[in-house]
Order: structure tokens, then C-alpha cells, then sequence
């Protein structure tokens, strides 16, 4: 089954619908939930493959969530900080193989950690709006430098959109959009490079499925929390990623 034992593909699936309700009530960390399981019951290249079209594909549910026209505006809105990420992605990636990986998501997750730590102990971050401009255009390099060396591009954004303080709807609406431009990239990157493949990619094209129902489900949840109970467990799940980037940083490293 896709070179899969039964049991690790019916464990995919319950995954992959887990993510898709993580990501349905608070707008990102898919991929993280997915490939930090999936890379303990398959091997490593097949649990990238797995992942992409249905992190794809729920990017594109997400951002388009309130229609196309709420999407374009986003884009308008947000256009600095997405220019600046693609920007940046493509300057950065002709280094990925000089900057060691370990220090760049050290780099990133101790920063994020401390910012959601803050935020959680009770002293929030609010940008005045005479200096939201200067940290959109920073925010977007600083994720398109990290893109392009680690393919991980989304925290600077999030933090961003939690110290300008927006709606919840469009804080995931935008995460949608801005993550469906590296979701893209991957996704040509790795038809070309032969991760995704006449055996891996029907895996992936069938595991849409539980990440769509997943994907439900956590926008019921997401519609049903208040603006402090999502900010709240988006800055749970932002220590989390900081987390995880700090230990891949270490077992890298050491």
C-alpha cells in the first residue's frame, strides 16, 4: 500500500486529519505536526513527499476560507512582507549549504520561545502603528532568509501579525496565503527533484483527504474561540514550534 505496511498507512491518515485540525483551528504548524510523526514510522524522504500536497492543498482552503476578494486584499495589505519573503528566499537559498542548519533554527527558536513566553506571561507586545510598516518589511526578510536556508519561513509572520494585533480571521487568512507561496515552491521543487513520484505522490494526493476533514473540524473549533483563547493557544503552539526547532537544532549540531 503506497510501500507502506497497513498499519503505517492508516497511521498517516489519523496524522494527517490530527494536523489538518490543528491547522484548521489555529492557522499553521501542519507540516511540523506531520513530518515530526511521520518521521518516526516512514522513511525520511517518503514523509516529505507525504506532506506536500495536502499542505499545499489546506493553504489554499485556508486563504481563499472568506473568498478570493478577502484573499487580494490580504495580499495587498500584507505585500511587503510577502515581497520581501520571496525576496529574501531567493537570495538566501544559494546558502543553504554554507550556513549550518543547526544555527540558523537555534537561531530562530530561541527567539520565538522567548517572544511567546512573554506574550504568555502576561506583558504583551503591541507595534504603535508609525513603526507596523518597518517591521512587516523585517519580518518578511528576516522569514525569507530563514526560508531559503531552512524551508521554514512562517513564525516571523506570526509573530509579527500578534504584535500588530489583527482579527483572528484574517491573522489565519494571511497565514494561509504567505504559507501558500512556499507550499508552492516546495511542491514544483520536489517534482523535479524525484521526491515526489509515481509512488509517492498518489500517497500524497490521498492523504488530502483526512487533512480536508481535519481541516473542518478545527475551523468549527477556531470559529468557537474568542480572540484571547486563539491569540492564547496560537502563542502555546508558537513555544511548541520554538521548541522543536531547538531540539532539531541540537540533534543536529551535537
Amino acid at each position: 500500500m503506497f510501500g507502506l505496511e497497513p498499519w503505517q498507512f492508516w497511521a498517516a491518515m489519523a496524522i494527517t486529519a490530527f494536523s489538518g485540525f490543528v491547522k484548521g483551528a489555529i492557522g499553521f504548524a501542519m507540516p511540523m505536526v506531520m513530518m515530526s510523526a511521520f518521521g518516526s514510522i516512514m522513511p525520511a524522504t517518503t514523509a516529505l513527499a507525504a506532506l506536500i500536497l495536502p499542505v499545499l492543498f489546506t493553504n489554499i482552503q485556508q486563504g481563499l476560507r472568506q473568498g478570493p476578494q478577502a484573499a487580494r486584499e490580504s495580499v495587498v495589505r500584507f505585500r511587503w512582507h510577502i515581497g520581501m519573503v520571496i525576496v529574501f528566499m531567493l537570495i538566501s537559498a544559494g546558502f543553504a549549504t554554507r550556513i549550518p542548519q543547526w544555527l540558523m533554527y537555534l537561531l530562530l527558536g530561541v527567539p520565538i520561545i522567548a517572544f511567546a513566553g512573554w506574550q504568555l506571561a502576561g506583558w504583551p507586545l503591541q507595534l504603535p502603528v508609525h513603526r507596523q510598516r518597518r517591521a512587516e518589511i523585517v519580518s518578511g526578510a528576516v522569514g525569507g532568509l530563514y526560508g531559503g536556508v531552512s524551508g521554514i519561513w512562517g513564525p516571523p509572520l506570526i509573530v509579527y501579525l500578534l504584535s500588530i494585533g489583527i482579527g483572528k480571521a484574517e491573522q489565519v487568512r494571511v497565514q494561509g496565503v504567505v504559507f501558500l507561496i512556499g507550499a508552492v515552491v516546495l511542491t514544483v521543487a520536489h517534482l523535479y527533484s524525484g521526491v515526489l513520484n509515481a509512488q509517492t505522490l498518489p500517497l500524497s494526493a490521498l492523504l488530502c483527504l483526512p487533512a480536508f476533514a481535519g481541516m473542518q473540524a478545527g475551523f468549527r473549533l477556531q470559529d468557537r474561540l474568542d480572540l484571547g483563547q486563539f491569540r492564547r493557544w496560537t502563542l502555546v503552539l508558537l513555544v511548541l514550534t520554538g521548541g522543536n526547532l531547538v531540539r532539531r537544532a541540537l540533534e543536529i549540531g551535537f
